[in-house]
């Protein structure tokens, strides 16, 4: 008897085991496996290399003055339109995804239109009513992040315009602060033409997506895609901030 309760005992503690040895591998990957966000790398500046990436693939130096509030949720709302649209369902998403990009002025980086559209074509069992509904719940976001980020982007433009203005006023500005103020000003404006730039790729890769949709399953949900599509690019065409011209729009992608 004592042997048959040990061996039942074992059998019973073997689950359990089981179980705390997935929730240990889990917490570890909560503090970055698997790509996820580490907790000691989200802050209040986790976005701050935006700034520092666009001025560094042009040649310029990136500005040591700390970041305003305007100029961190700038930063903060420029990379939901920075980070490419993942297509994927969301428990493919669980460990996070993020991590940091390449300026598009770097020469190595080639944009790929078709990308999205063959993740949200070639996922599996997923019917295409609900490819369709994921491709208009992606350009809807799109939609709805247009508004608070030129706000945003609008502000932090203008202030800049204040701030150039009064550097030729204050007689004692050390070249160090100058330089700084300068950088931080063209920090900010590629990071608006980052995100027009952003906001034409994806633009285009909804539209390719949307056209081999069509072809594969023609649906009456492909016309509320089209619409959505239509207006996410009416907006980017007339976006309401225009950043001074720090650098030509090294790259095209309406294609």
């Amino acid at each position: 008897m004592p042997d048959l309760a040990q061996r039942i005992g074992g059998r019973r503690a073997f689950p359990a085991l089981i179980v705390l040895l997935a929730g240990t591998a889990l917490c570890g990957c909560s503090g970055g496996d698997f790509g996820r966000t580490r907790a000691d790398f989200r802050n209040d500046d986790m976005h701050r290399w935006l700034g520092a990436e666009a001025t560094g693939s042009v040649g310029m130096r990136a500005s040591q003055f700390q970041l305003t509030e305007n100029e961190r949720q700038l930063r903060d709302l420029a990379y939901q339109f920075i980070e490419a649209p993942l297509s994927r369902p969301a428990w493919k998403s669980v460990f996070g995804d993020y991590q940091r990009l390449p300026s598009p002025w770097r020469q190595r980086v080639v944009f790929d239109r078709t990308a999205y559209g063959r993740n949200l074509i070639d996922e599996p069992h997923r019917s295409f009513a609900s490819r369709y509904s994921l491709l208009i719940d992606d350009v809807r976001d799109d939609i709805t992040r247009f508004e608070p980020f030129f706000a945003t982007a609008g502000q932090v433009i203008d202030l800049d315009r204040k701030r150039n203005a009064s550097l030729n006023m204050i007689a004692d500005v050390s070249p160090r602060e100058r330089a700084d103020a300068v950088a931080r000003m063209e920090e900010n404006a590629l990071i608006v033409q980052w995100v027009q730039q952003s906001l034409e790729r994806r633009i285009s890769s909804y539209r390719w997506a949307l056209e081999r949709l069509v072809i594969q399953a023609p649906d009456g949900m492909a016309a509320d895609a089209d619409r959505q599509i239509g207006e996410l690019a009416r907006l980017a065409a007339t976006s309401p901030v225009v950043s001074p011209p720090v650098i030509g729009r090294a790259v095209v992608s309406k294609g």
